[in-house]
């Protein structure tokens, strides 16, 4: 994968997260830019913000509660059939507080849920990272993962 971004609100730094999202960040090989949004409102001027950062020809993930539940090996099998057909930019949108909104989830190529369950969108970023470092891992043939 050429470039990976993460586009959520809020900043990590000088959170209880921070250095787990470091561990997993220092240990990916794939590019990686994290876009921090900062917005006045909760969701509108989010959102917004958001969407503004997305690349025309990179495929879009949301993530949403709402979307498809995938197991990691059909998460890293997504990674190696956009790399197959030259797609090599992907961008994740996460939501804060209100979520994504209808129009941001439309714009996406794959909804993507990690359950039912409500997670604080920090907690969330870290899985996302653990599950992009998982796909690697699994498309380089490392014993990481365990089925």
């Amino acid at each position: 994968m050429k470039r990976i971004d993460i586009i959520a609100p809020g900043k990590i730094r000088k959170t209880p997260y921070e250095d787990l999202f470091a561990l997993y960040e220092g240990r990916l090989h794939w590019p990686l830019q994290v876009h921090e949004i900062e917005a006045k409102s909760i969701s509108a001027d989010e959102w917004e913000k958001i969407d503004a950062k997305i690349v025309p020809g990179a495929f879009v993930v949301a993530l949403d509660e709402r979307g498809k539940s995938m197991k990691s090996l059909e998460f890293s099998a997504l990674f190696d059939r956009l790399q197959t057909e030259g797609r090599n930019h992907i961008q994740f949108l996460m939501g804060g507080a209100d979520g994504l909104s209808d129009d941001l989830r439309r714009k996406a190529d794959l909804v993507l849920s990690f359950g039912v369950q409500t997670w604080p969108h920090m907690l969330a970023r870290i899985m996302l990272l653990e599950q992009i470092y998982r796909a690697q891992q699994i498309l380089a043939g490392h014993p990481y993962h365990r089925e």
